[in-house]
């Protein structure tokens, strides 16, 4: 059937799905400009983010690219797409792509096309973008309808719908046979007519990647020049010179012969512009020409050896894994694997309301077991670990997964089936952005979908037959796994994956397990039973360990398990170093219970009050009464002299609230949080400013702004709270920022002028410092507070501080360090913010120092060149 006859026939508009699941970019932001400039045709491409490539709509293959990394479908209408994976794919010569349908098939909407290793495609290719691209839209004369940019999308959604211009459908007969004629896929030049027709001496294809479509594009925009009609004939297939499809269908490849074949008063004109473009490679990578022979030396293809990466080198050492620490300790016992969770479920559905009532009675069970997770740990005092449940309430919650899974259920899919493909989904979106912290939240998403499938299936909880003091090898760990494990002899644990900032890695330092995240993923193969010792201080998992290597790595834990009873037992005495310097040794709580921990284990007050979990897991943001007696209640905990530090709300893209609407972001860290937040909508902010300074009249309550990076925020947060304490006449409070950028460190010496104090949140100043995200598996190792450039953005602070008599405290992760306390007291720092149960070992530390050589050691640690130098240093002065 030729155009004009199928368009005759054919619906006025179709629709075309997306044929991968992604975010939505215009084709003019492809890098290349074969689909930047449309080139080939208009359309629009994909940010992908699953693996599958499935048919737009029902068609013919008109051509699957040898290589896979390409397809060109055609419609009954005559509309012909051309779907193209990735930038530069062709390189690949097929790796990571295997095609599920042949040349010539007949296929379904929907039908799998190509199936794609993205993990091995994304190591080589330029960009995964995937332009669907409408090739004879002129032609046609149809208009394109594209969905909207930057938009996520997935199948069964409309990528594009495509318009048939009524006038295309009346047109003369000879136009209609000439049209027919050019659109086909093979010419075959009848004897009679070819006295006509000239042609060109063969061509050998000079193209190392053959005719794909940069080069068939370039091709084809040449041959449109001229009236005359064209065809390439190579290997006894013929196809129209100006069309896409018809050039991809040669599947013409390196060094196969190519003639030209024109018929018209400009055909030889044409085909020596053509020669001379197909010979100088039509703009793509050419190699040199030539005949095999095996047994010519200098016709061997040139072969590129593969080499290690220089920054993340392999396991060298024999029964040695390394990997990151998440949660210091050591730990002794024997290898348990803990399998790949995989649940088998039927997609058929046996009744439509057995199937909805499943999927209803297996969501309220898990709400009731979450519900007793986050009772229990609360009335335990563990905040923390609560607030990980109550997130996993509000995924249970989400609207969008539970209305996906019932109009699958309804579409005769198995609640099983339907609830799985909803909550992967969801999860697979999350790991595809580009933010290493949210990607880790995809697993709380798979975490609490788990749950909900195997109550469907009538499968209990897992991690049943774990030996004692196992140490336990896992891809990753679930926050229910983790919680779970707590109530077995578990000496360690290490995953594959996660990273230092999980939610498994925070149960882990709350239960006192050593973790190691990031470990090589040869730690899976190791047996079950082998006898191994993780010391995580050292981020090392030993296998097999010899007599001698268990005996010092015993004498090591049992002289910190001594050192650790001797300072709980004088953790009342002040922090005094030998010369008589005073650092206070505060807590960093998020809970008014943590507040009275705080202070029965012996802290000089709260240097961070994280005041986000006041409004975690609700629809709607905590009133100021609401926020007032929680403030208040927290700082009765505490002596009146002491301190209690509020850190107004710090949430963001990053930490999302259900009713602050945030836009989705690339990179939520780069984004709107923090301070940002609450200027952006001052209704939240001033009803914490206006609670807070109420509950100051009953005790020392410092207020402190996140992530002040400009001056003009710390000054329109302050006017916000000067407005508010006069409506109240209340007094004044202390008010203090947070330095957790490079910008607030190197203008130290401005804010100080306008602040009571400084709080220094080394983990995000670390990650902005060194531009490493802190809980990457991979470069996760590197993002070492110790880094020089890190401390010199302290040494920065203190010395603005100093010059206007305000005091640094030190809220982050490297507070709790006590190896680390003699170089940020040598900087300057004044007070040191820990997790409550370091409170004792730290404030022992201090009392250990002595400040003028504390001083020595910072000088000397700032001029190191790297964190390994830095810790080197600091283990020599233990040893002195």
């Amino acid at each position: 059937m030729g155009i004009q006859e199928a368009l005759k026939t054919a619906a006025t508009e179709l629709a075309l799905i997306t044929p991968i699941n992604g975010i939505v970019v215009p084709l003019e932001q492809v890098p290349d400009p074969v689909f930047a400039k449309k080139m080939l045709g208009d359309g629009v491409a994909i940010e992908p983010v699953n693996n599958r490539l499935i048919a737009p709509f029902d068609a013919t293959v008109s051509q699957i690219q040898s290589t896979g990394h390409a397809i060109s479908l055609s419609h009954q209408s005559g509309l012909e797409v051309l779907i193209h994976i990735g930038i530069d794919t062709v390189l690949l010569n097929g790796k990571g792509f295997t095609a599920r349908v042949k040349n010539g098939q007949q296929v379904k909407q929907g039908q799998t096309l190509i199936e794609i290793d993205f993990d091995q495609v994304s190591r080589t290719a330029k960009s995964l973008v995937t332009a669907v691209v409408v090739t004879n839209a002129d032609a046609l004369s149809c208009q394109l309808h594209k969905a909207e940019q930057q938009q996520f999308i997935e199948s069964p959604q409309t990528l594009m719908s495509v318009s048939f211009n009524a006038t295309a459908r009346t047109v003369d007969s000879q136009s209609e046979k000439t049209a027919d004629s050019q659109a086909e896929t093979t010419v075959n030049l009848q004897p009679e007519t070819t006295t006509d027709w000239q042609e060109s001496e063969p061509l050998t294809l000079s193209l190392q990647s053959g005719l794909h479509a940069r080069p068939a594009a370039a091709l084809v925009n040449i041959a449109r020049e001229f009236n005359a009609e064209i065809y390439l004939n190579c290997k006894g297939n013929e196809g129209n010179a100006k069309s896409v499809i018809n050039v991809l269908q040669l599947d013409a490849q390196l060094n196969d012969q190519i003639k030209i074949l024109a018929r018209g008063e400009d055909a030889k004109n044409a085909i020596e512009q053509l020669s001379a473009a197909i010979l100088n490679g039509l703009g793509d990578a050419t190699v040199a020409s030539f005949e095999s022979n095996p047994e010519d030396d200098s016709q061997v293809e040139e072969k590129v050896t593969a080499e290690a990466s220089l920054l993340f080198t392999e396991q060298t050492i024999e029964n040695q894994f390394k990997g990151i620490e998440a949660s210091a300790g050591i730990g002794f016992g024997v290898i348990h694997q803990l399998p790949t969770a995989t649940l088998e479920v039927k997609q058929t559905a046996s009744s439509l309301s057995e199937e909805l009532l499943a999927l209803d009675s297996a969501i309220i069970e898990a709400r009731q077991e979450i519900c007793q997770l986050k009772t229990a740990l609360t009335q335990q005092g563990n905040s923390d670990k609560a607030a990980i449940f109550s997130a996993h309430l509000q995924i249970l919650s989400d609207p969008e997964m539970y209305q996906q899974s019932v109009a699958s259920i309804r579409a005769n899919n198995s609640a099983a089936y339907a609830w799985q493909q909803s909550y992967s989904q969801q999860a697979e979106k999350i790991r595809a952005l580009n933010n290493a912290m949210l990607q880790e939240r995809a697993s709380d998403i798979q975490d609490v979908g788990i749950r909900v499938l195997r109550h469907i299936l009538g499968l209990g909880q897992p991690l049943e037959d774990i030996p004692e003091q196992a140490i336990l090898i896992a891809d990753d760990l679930s926050p229910s796994d983790t919680v779970n494990l707590e109530q077995k002899n578990i000496a360690a644990f290490c995953t594959v994956h996660g990273g230092t900032t999980s939610h498994s890695a925070i149960l882990a330092r709350s239960m006192s397990i050593p973790l190691l995240v990031g470990i090589d993923a040869a730690a899976r193969d190791i047996k079950n039973g082998t006898a191994a010792l993780v010391n995580s201080y050292q981020g090392t998992l030993y296998l097999s360990p010899s007599e001698e290597q268990l005996a010092e790595q015993q004498a090591q834990r049992q002289a910190q398990q001594l050192a650790l009873a001797e300072n709980k037992a004088h953790a009342a005495k002040p922090a005094i170093t030998k010369d008589g310097t005073l650092i206070e040794v505060a807590a960093n709580i998020g809970s008014v219970a943590e507040a009275k921990n705080a202070i029965q284990e012996q802290a000089d007050g709260v240097g961070l009050l994280r005041s986000e979990f006041i409004f975690m897991d609700r629809k709607q943001a905590p009133s100021e009464e609401e926020q007032y007696q929680i403030y208040r209640a927290a700082v009765e905990q505490l002596k009146p002299e002491q301190a209690l530090v509020v850190r107004t709300l710090d949430v963001g893209g990053d930490k999302p609230l259900a009713y602050i609407n945030i836009d989705t972001e690339d990179n939520p860290f780069l984004g709107e949080r923090g301070i940002r937040i609450g200027l952006d909508q001052p209704h939240l902010l001033r009803t914490q400013l206006r609670a807070l300074l109420r509950a100051a009249q009953h005790g020392n309550i410092h207020i402190m702004f996140p992530m002040i990076s400009d001056l003009n925020e710390l000054i329109l947060a302050k006017q916000l709270l000067e407005q508010e304490r006069l409506k109240l006449a209340v007094k004044a409070v202390p008010v203090g920022m947070m330095i957790e950028v490079p910008s607030a460190a190197i203008m130290a010496d401005i804010f100080a002028e306008e602040v009571d104090f400084f709080s220094i949140g080394t983990n995000d100043l670390t990650q902005y410092t060194l531009a490493i995200d802190r809980g990457h598996s991979k470069l996760g190792v590197f993002a070492d507070a110790l880094h020089p450039s890190v401390l010199r953005m302290i040494q920065l602070t203190c010395d603005a501080a100093a010059k206007q008599d305000k005091w640094v405290g030190v809220c982050g992760a490297l507070a709790s360090d006590a190896q680390a306390a003699p170089i940020l007291i040598g900087l300057g720092v004044s007070e040191l913010s820990v997790n409550i149960p370091a409170i004792a070992e730290v404030k022992a530390a201090v009392r250990s120092l002595d400040i003028s050589s504390c001083k020595s050691l910072a000088s000397r640690a700032i001029c190191m060149r790297s964190a390994r130098e830095v810790r080197a240093l600091l283990q020599s002065s233990l040893n002195m």
